[in-house]
């Protein structure tokens, strides 16, 4: 694994500056979606308050070598700039095939519509087009439902692009 960025290795001790209970390790920093464009509309979904699930193929975890989401597990969410944005706390981590990702699952992405008609539509066309394994989408692949609770900005300070 990197080491994290300055501009994130920065943003974490503000924020353990904030809440001190937090670990002193940098968590892993990443963006939602492939674009800068998607990064930046799924973290408004979180910062308002709408999104609080994603999902993976875990097919791009075992292509990519990453380590799947752990349930406690802290991460820094980027912009489409890569610009920290904001801390999630993972709360679930559920594997399941593509075609059993519950209707819940899908409202809690905050996606579209929030159905799971829009859901598996919009997932199918992003894992064609964006898998980083050579198998891409199928009706039976496995994938990775976690659900997350924003612990920064909390909604009362509101969203917030500040490091410090």
């Amino acid at each position: 694994m990197n080491a994290p960025s300055p501009t994130v290795a920065a943003f974490w001790e503000a924020r353990r500056r904030d809440s001190p209970d937090l670990p002193e390790t940098v968590p892993l920093a990443w963006a939602f979606g492939a674009t800068p464009e998607h990064a930046d509309a799924l973290l408004d979904l979180v910062l308002a308050g709408v999104k609080d699930g994603t999902a993976s193929s875990l097919w791009d975890y075992e292509a990519t070598g990453e380590p799947l989401p752990e349930v406690g597990e802290y991460s820094i969410i980027l912009d489409g700039t890569d610009e920290p944005r904001a801390v999630l706390v993972t709360t679930e981590v559920r594997i399941v095939p593509f075609i059993r990702v519950s209707a819940e699952h899908a409202r809690a992405e905050g996606e579209g519509d929030r159905t799971l008609a829009y859901w598996r539509a919009a997932h199918e066309r992003y894992w064609r087009e964006h898998s980083e394994s050579p198998r891409g989408w199928a009706s039976d692949m496995p994938v990775v439902c976690e659900r997350f609770r924003l612990l920064w900005p909390d909604h009362a300070e509101g969203p917030s692009s500040s490091v410090s």
